[in-house]
């Protein structure tokens, strides 16, 4: 089993979920988030002040998967459609998952997907 973590621009996250949707990923978690990488933040102008932002708003997605094929087909979708060729498009992390169990039932790794 594989998590999958995405950091995302938060107006990409509609073409992402459709994305997995149609690569046959069933449910993901979904995350408000600030962060930065690269671009270090950036400066604003509102009402005549500028400032600074040093934490960008994001979108995290966290997905699990019982295969390496359904992780392959997850990363690419989330990297086509956030992809918009600018500073800040994001990344994806990939994790071994060595346990799950599902709550309500007891079910264990793969069954309680």
């Amino acid at each position: 089993m594989k998590k999958i973590e995405a950091i995302i621009k938060p107006f990409k996250l509609e073409e992402v979920k459709d994305a997995l949707v149609e690569a046959g990923i069933e449910g993901m978690t979904i995350s408000e988030v600030k962060g930065y990488g690269r671009q270090q933040g950036h400066t604003e102008l509102y009402r005549g002040a500028e400032y600074v932002v040093e934490f960008i708003p994001k979108v995290k997605i966290e997905i699990v998967v019982s295969s390496e094929e359904f992780a392959q087909k997850a990363i690419k979708a989330i990297q086509e459609s956030a992809h918009t060729g600018k500073i800040g498009d994001g990344k994806i992390f990939v994790s071994d998952i060595t346990n799950t169990v599902r709550v309500r039932t007891g079910e264990e790794d793969i069954d309680a997907l």
